[in-house]
């Protein structure tokens, strides 16, 4: 089945390609950019067109869909001259499922709406395998009639939407909460899995027990196994992007003036990973660093 919506799509990263491949699936027609081509010759089997200029996905009035690593890659496929924005051009919807700083999205979405364009932040919640699947979840925000002409397609490839209101950047503020509360959970498991394993106690048993009762949810589930397992050399997100990521929530915390004293500490811990090499290692490795710091 074809939708009768044809979709502009930039960045086929590890989260990125999976949603493209799952709209192909879905029956949408696709015009895929990626600065590395050779990550879209598999779509282009699947009936995607690759273009050569980020801009050349875009038709007027369309939807561009994009997700990219961070503010400057965003920053860039928009364009210098916004020649993104002008190929979209009048009632254009550009949604950028990246985590950026709240303040970029501030920024992009004043340079659509000068093109009679409109920016929604859609940035996704989950790891590639949970993307796969279709299973992430969008922190939306964003013009409401262009809310609305997206969420189909949303639903399409993912499992929930969550909406943040008509400004963008309330949407990345969102998600930058989340990315903290996960690399603090990280954090705080791996030391008390340190801790019990010092004193003797298995912590696999530990995990058991909170991550049935307590704490029985994805993050402690999961992320937790992946640390008793010391699963993180395949990493599904780089500690490197997780680094990224508490800067963003320092500079946000900054510039808001909102105090977060244990931002600075993982800023610190994940740049004690990266001086040690560790910068390939899924995030879940700074457990690494804080089984050298016990001696275990």
């Amino acid at each position: 089945m074809t939708i009768n919506e044809s979709i502009g799509f930039i960045g086929l990263g590890s989260m990125g390609k999976p949603m493209a491949e799952n709209l192909l699936a879905a029956g949408y027609r696709l015009r895929v950019f990626n600065r590395s081509p050779d990550k879209a010759a598999s779509l282009a089997e699947m009936g995607a067109t690759v273009v050569s200029a980020p801009a050349d996905t875009a038709e007027t009035g369309g939807i561009v869909m994009s997700c990219v690593a961070d503010d400057d890659a965003l920053e860039t496929i928009v364009g210098r001259s916004d020649e993104l924005t002008e190929r979209l051009g009048q009632g254009g919807i550009h949604v950028s499922m990246s985590t950026i700083l709240p303040e970029t999205a501030d920024r992009l979405s004043r340079r659509h709406a000068v093109r009679g364009g409109y920016y929604v932040a859609a940035p996704v919640m989950g790891r590639p395998d949970l993307v796969k699947a279709g299973g992430q979840s969008y922190y939306v925000a964003g013009n409401a009639k262009a809310k609305e002409r997206i969420r189909p397609v949303l639903e399409k490839i993912g499992a929930q939407i969550f909406d943040f209101g008509e400004n963008p950047a309330d949407a990345n503020t969102a998600k930058l909460g989340a990315n903290f509360l996960i690399a603090a959970s990280i954090e705080a498991m791996s030391e008390a899995f340190a801790l019990v394993e010092k004193n003797g106690v298995d912590p696999s048993a530990l995990h058991e027990a909170l991550s049935s009762t307590l704490f029985a949810c994805p993050i402690y589930q999961n992320y937790g196994r992946n640390i008793l397992d010391a699963a993180y050399r395949t990493p599904l997100f780089k500690l490197a992007l997780g680094l990224k990521d508490i800067r963003l929530i320092s500079r946000t915390a900054d510039a808001s003036g909102t105090p977060m004293r244990f931002a600075s500490v993982l800023k610190d811990r994940f740049l004690s990973a990266m001086a040690h090499g560790r910068s390939d290692y899924d995030w879940t490795g700074i457990a690494a660093e804080i089984r050298d710091e016990a001696g275990l």
